[in-house]
């Protein structure tokens, strides 16, 4: 199938903290009749997310935080728990995601496995995350983690099987943990 798009108006509506534009575009297939269409397309920048575990201990490292999106949305408290994740700025996928599990746990990784990149909300959001995972041990801990300036992070050690059910019972929301939690899972390496 081929598409044909033409942009016909694109306006910055907010460059605030992100970019919000305002698109319209006429979309056809095949050489059919063009269709319009007016979005608006958020542009945050694209983003990295790793899950630690530890496979002698059975264990992962997770993160709660608070979300103030969520909380608009009705989670009450607005906390989340989650992988360590973070924007890539100007940083390269992987590196943001060892910067992000250092800043956030406290644990300096060694090997990170990519595991895949993937739009999260193609819909209205141009971000593209990608996926890493890595093992850690108690030697790796540089300090407590925590975040760095405006950042309220908790960190959570837990057992990968409670990690697992706290993912069934719908505690554990975020989209990218459950991803990599299931990824983890699927390839059997907790035993």
């Amino acid at each position: 199938m081929s598409l044909r798009i033409e942009v016909i108006k694109d306006k910055v509506l907010s460059d605030n903290y992100f970019i919000l534009r305002n698109i319209t575009y006429d979309l056809s297939r095949n050489g059919a009749e063009s269709v319009r269409h007016k979005r608006e397309v958020y542009d945050r920048g694209n983003g990295a997310t790793i899950l630690l575990y530890n496979r002698e201990k059975k264990t992962v490292v997770l993160t709660r935080q608070f979300r103030v999106a969520t909380w608009v949305n009705g989670n009450t408290d607005g906390r989340l728990i989650e992988a360590c994740a973070g924007l890539l700025d100007a940083d390269e996928p992987e590196v943001c995601a060892r910067k992000e599990a250092m800043e956030e746990t406290g644990f300096q990784v060694g090997e990170v496995e990519k595991v895949f990149e993937l739009y999260m909300s193609p819909g209205g959001v141009t971000e593209i995350v990608y996926f890493y995972l890595a093992e850690y041990s108690d030697a790796q801990r540089e300090n407590a983690g925590g975040g760095v300036e405006d950042e309220d992070i908790e960190v959570l050690e837990m057992p990968f099987s409670q990690a697992l059910e706290m993912m069934r019972k719908g505690e554990i929301r975020d989209g990218k943990t459950v991803i990599l939690l299931q990824q983890l899972q699927l390839r059997n390496v907790m035993g």
